[in-house]
């Protein structure tokens, strides 16, 4: 009887480490969702806009659209989630550049028409700061305001920790990935994970204004993980619970568009 249970302890032990070697080497496919899109796609948006090329240092051409406003104030360096790719999520530029901003917005690696595959952290860090320098050489960078949603606001609080933007915007943050992965996957241990983005760690190196917006209804993020980043601001940041608010569909919500003008007319 001994041997038998200590047979089934052992298969599942085995069993257990197989599934966390696969979950380490397939992690990429259960964080990021990307659309690809032929080079030759033709975006419909209604609105002026340019596409972009930025090369990162290892020769990889990644593509960004920049939607234009008629006077500009400034211009949005738009992080977006992991689903997808700019066809979709071009889709609310007109929100800022309604409010005379340019928007910027970045694929990443393998998303859209961006050549590569995302493989670390550090590449993925690399890559965002690439496009911010190329920002820097079209606008002041006290004209810049770094957006982050979902899973691009980690990277957004870590860039904005490494420059001097404007203004941090983050819709839906997360404390930081390990945190999340623990609603998702609790048995699978944290250090398996590449991917860290600490939105915790990144906000107290944040000198600019930073405003946080989450709706108290969140599905995917657990709007907790916002009250807890809440303790982390400067007294004069802002901290908004967007009523009744899921996880999708917050830039139309009222209370994020009237917060949104308040904060990009300071």
């Amino acid at each position: 009887m001994k041997a038998m249970v200590f047979t089934v302890l052992k298969v599942g032990l085995l069993l257990y480490a197989g599934i966390c070697v696969l979950l380490y080497f397939l992690q990429e496919k259960l964080i990021f969702y990307p659309e690809k899109l032929p080079q030759d796609y033709r975006f419909g948006f209604r609105q002026a806009f340019e596409e972009i090329g930025v090369k990162t240092a290892d020769n990889v051409l990644l593509h960004a659209v920049l939607f234009k406003a008629a006077q500009p104030k400034g211009v949005i360096f738009y992080l977006h989630g992991n689903a997808g790719s700019l066809a979709s999520w071009g889709d609310v530029a007109s929100i800022y550049t309604h409010l005379s901003y340019d928007v910027f917005m970045l694929d990443y690696r393998g998303y859209g028409k961006s050549e590569g595959q995302i493989k670390s952290q550090k590449q993925f860090f690399q890559d965002v700061q690439t496009a911010y320098d190329h920002l820097k050489t079209r606008y002041p960078e006290n004209q810049i305001v770094v957006l982050g949603y979902s899973i691009g606001t980690g990277p957004a609080a870590w860039l904005a920790s490494q420059n001097q933007p404007r203004l941090l915007l983050l819709q839906a943050p997360y404390y930081s990935l390990p945190d999340l992965m623990k609603r998702y996957f609790p048995w699978v241990p944290a250090f398996l994970l590449k991917y860290r983005f600490e939105t915790h760690a990144y906000l107290p190196q944040c000198s600019m204004p930073v405003a946080i917006f989450h709706g108290d209804q969140d599905e995917i993020i657990d709007y907790r993980s916002s009250v807890r980043l809440k303790g982390l601001l400067k007294a004069t940041d802002r901290f908004i619970t967007l009523r009744g608010q899921s996880h999708n569909g917050m830039s139309t919500h009222p209370q994020y568009l009237a917060a949104l003008q308040q904060i990009l007319a300071r």
